[in-house]
């Protein structure tokens, strides 16, 4: 916390009670305005890259001397194309429909009241989340497009980008009209702090937490505002016996090894035995090549001696890292059943070209994306077209999957009348 920033308590008050007024002046902001500050953010965000990276690199170099692990490294820098789709996808987002004020759907009843269902802001979200600077902008600008004031509390690793961020989304927003305080770092790293906004209710409608599993635990537990759950990622590809097998390599291959510090890479490899005798020697070597560490199953390991044993933990583990559980199973059923007893509901996969088994996986398997002959890695909201996202909700209420700019909204009901009175 800065010099002049109040005790924590006042602190916490006056962060709600400046988001709440801006919620307000942002409910009636128009589309263009909202998208004229997307595009100066976006603007900014590229003449001053060489602040950006500066700030970064400050948190890389005392990342690096807390000895974080290298996948957490990994999300927090912000090399210059990341930087570069930061601004890109500001501009994708001003580009999307906005979603406040659309009308979902209307009605007249008999008695000639005509009935509206209408898109609204949520009003004041609260997003905590660790690691990745380019959080900090995906949030604010969806919550901006959306009409919601956000507060954003980032990692203490990360604190000086999100500052960095933040400072330039303020003047660009303040630069088209609208409030500053519609987008608010915290600027303490305090982790107590994040248990008092928590407690914020009648200011905060809604905090959506993003990152480990014992983040995801501690704000769902101390929260008194509603949560949506951005849970771990324990996600899966099963390799069927009828897969087209140069394709099932480069999909797990992309899945494990693209990006394996992210949700949404794949941790467990699930083979048809009618084809792991021909597959897991081939993706294990090239697994290998890449630096990934293999812990099979008796069978895999059956096939390739090399790989570790996996244990019972190593099937619901999310490693975010070069690491991959492999099993052989005996049917697209087995495969189901392991997703249901060991995965996350977040995202998982089935290559194949037997349309039966295409079928049963997609309806018996119950995640927040499923994915046919393709990798995990599209469980995204930037790759599924919603410019970004705030989180991969494996909730089931009030959102599910990739969040954008639809789920930053709730509705209201609209009535029209002609003096109908209810008898």
């Amino acid at each position: 916390m800065s010099k002049t920033t109040p005790r924590p308590d006042d602190y916490a008050l006056m962060l709600c009670r400046r988001a709440k007024e801006a919620a307000a002046a942002l409910a009636t902001a128009t589309s263009g305005r909202k998208d004229a500050a997307l595009k100066a953010a976006a603007a900014m965000i590229r003449s001053r890259a060489s602040d950006l990276s500066a700030a970064n690199r400050k948190d890389l170099d005392e990342g690096h001397k807390a000895n974080l692990p290298a996948a957490l490294l990994d999300r927090l820098e912000l090399a210059p194309k990341r930087i570069e789709a930061m601004a890109a996808g500001l501009e994708q987002i001003a580009a999307l429909k906005d979603p406040v004020g659309e009308i979902i759907a209307g009605w007249r009843r008999p008695n000639g009241l005509l009935i509206e269902k209408v898109r609204v802001p949520i009003g004041v979200i609260l997003m905590i989340y660790e690691s990745r600077p380019n959080v900090t902008a995906d949030a604010a600008a969806l919550t901006l497009k959306s009409a919601n004031a956000v507060i954003l509390r980032g990692g203490s690793e990360a604190i000086r980008s999100n500052m960095a961020i933040a400072a330039v989304f303020a003047e660009a927003v303040e630069s088209q009209g609208l409030p500053p305080a519609a987008i608010q770092v915290v600027e303490t790293t305090d982790h107590a702090f994040v248990g008092k906004l928590l407690k914020m209710t009648g200011y905060i409608d809604l905090a959506i937490p993003r990152g480990g599993k014992s983040l995801i635990k501690y704000v769902t537990e101390e929260s008194r505002v509603p949560v949506i759950k951005h849970y771990e990622g324990v996600c899966h590809t099963f390799v069927d016996e009828t897969a087209d097998l140069k394709m099932a390599s480069d999909i797990c291959f992309n899945a494990k090894v693209q990006r394996p510090g992210v949700c949404n890479a794949m941790e467990t490899m699930l083979v048809h035995e009618a084809v792991a005798g021909r597959f897991l020697p081939e993706i294990s070597a090239r697994m290998a090549a890449a630096g990934v560490e293999l812990r099979g199953d008796d069978a895999s390991r059956a096939v390739c001696p090399e790989m570790k044993s996996a244990t019972e933990d190593d099937w619901s583990t999310e490693y975010l890292d070069l690491i991959l559980s492999i099993k052989v199973v005996k049917d697209v059923g087995e495969a189901i059943e392991h997703i249901r007893r060991y995965g996350s509901a977040h995202s998982d996969a089935i290559v194949s070209r037997d349309e039966p088994s295409i079928e049963r996986f997609v309806n018996e398997v119950d995640s927040s994306a499923v994915f046919v002959n393709t990798s995990t890695r599209f469980n995204d909201g930037g790759e599924f077209g919603f410019g970004a996202e705030v989180g991969i909700s494996t909730d089931k209420l009030h959102a599910r999957g990739p969040m954008g700019l639809e789920e930053l909204t709730s509705y209201k009901y609209v009535v029209y009348g002609s003096g109908q009175v209810r008898q």
